[in-house]
Parts: C-alpha cells; sequence; structure tokens
C-alpha cells in the first residue's frame, strides 16, 4: 500500500513539469487542522497536516498525513475496549476554482492508506486499509498569506467495500 503511494507521488512529479510549463514555479502552502473520522465503526479525531503544491490557477496536488488524538470506546461481546486511529497517508490531485483572491474552492481525488487499532480485554486487533478518496473544500485567506480551510472528503476503503467521512478545519499558510 505504501508503494502504491510512492508510486502516485513520483507520477505526479513526473507530469508536474508538463502541467506547469505555464507557470514558473509553483504556489506552496501547508496547513494543519483537526480532521473527524466518520465510520460505521465509531468516530475517531486526528491531527492533519497536508502540503499543497497549486501548480497553475486550476489545478495543483496535495499530500496529507494524520495522527490519531481521538479515541472511540467500544463493548464487543460483553467487553470493554477501545477504538484507535493510528494514522493515515494520502496524495490527491486538486481541481480548484478561485472565487476572489481569498476564496477558493477545491475538489479533490486521491488514494490512501489508514491503519486503525482496537484494544478489547488485553487483546489488540489492527486493520491497515487503502481506499480511494474524494471531496470538496474551501479555503478563505483572511490576507495574503494566512487563512482557513474546512474540507469533507469520503473514503471508500477497497478491501471490505466500507466507507468513512472525514470533515476537516484547519489553519492554511501560503509560502
Amino acid at each position: 500500500m505504501r508503494n502504491i503511494l510512492l508510486a502516485t507521488a513520483a507520477l505526479t512529479l513526473i507530469a508536474a513539469p508538463a502541467m506547469a510549463q505555464s507557470v514558473s514555479a509553483p504556489q506552496w502552502s501547508g496547513s494543519l487542522g483537526y480532521t473527524q473520522l466518520d465510520g460505521d465503526d465509531g468516530e475517531l479525531g486526528a491531527i492533519t497536516g497536508r502540503a499543497t503544491a497549486k501548480l497553475n490557477r486550476y489545478f495543483g496536488v496535495e499530500g496529507e498525513a494524520s495522527v490519531g488524538v481521538k479515541d472511540q470506546d467500544i463493548t464487543v461481546g460483553g467487553l470493554n475496549g477501545t477504538l484507535e486511529h493510528e494514522y493515515d497517508a494520502a496524495a490527491y490531485g486538486v481541481a480548484i476554482l478561485p472565487i476572489s483572491p481569498n476564496l477558493e474552492l477545491f475538489g479533490r481525488l486521491g488514494y490512501g492508506t489508514t491503519s486503525i487499532k482496537a484494544d478489547v480485554a488485553g487483546f489488540t486487533a489492527r486493520e491497515d486499509g487503502e481506499s480511494v478518496n474524494y471531496g470538496v473544500g474551501a479555503n478563505y485567506f483572511i490576507d495574503g498569506q494566512n487563512g482557513l480551510r474546512a474540507d469533507v472528503t469520503r473514503r471508500d476503503f477497497r478491501s471490505n467495500g466500507g466507507e468513512v467521512d472525514t470533515y476537516g478545519l484547519s489553519f492554511v499558510r501560503r509560502f
């Protein structure tokens, strides 16, 4: 699964110069915020960091990684336990619609991996899943460099057909 992410990132880097010929250099931004993960098995929370390269006015690429910070108490067969989000990572292609110098809407499509751990009565089980991810969001810049990002993304997991919806709110900084 990590090899697929690395291959996707490598292909993006190879294709990026052809797509960005009219742009002298990509516009970089980074974001850090909270992401709520809502799935059938529970609601988890994570801190998410992103790096985005805007290759031209309407297209960019994005990488993100999250680590879990909010767990879910669960009961399995009368035994109490905890469901934890360990980490996730994903790479996206991003379509951008500039509304004004301070507001842009975006849609994104990518591929990711997620690791979840369950601890019940001293027994631990881990589940790693790869997913096709798609979502929408908006960036609002308060000034030329600092802003807020809100996004909603669905993760469609390939192995078991499950889905997780994520809701994020982040601080964004343009470089």
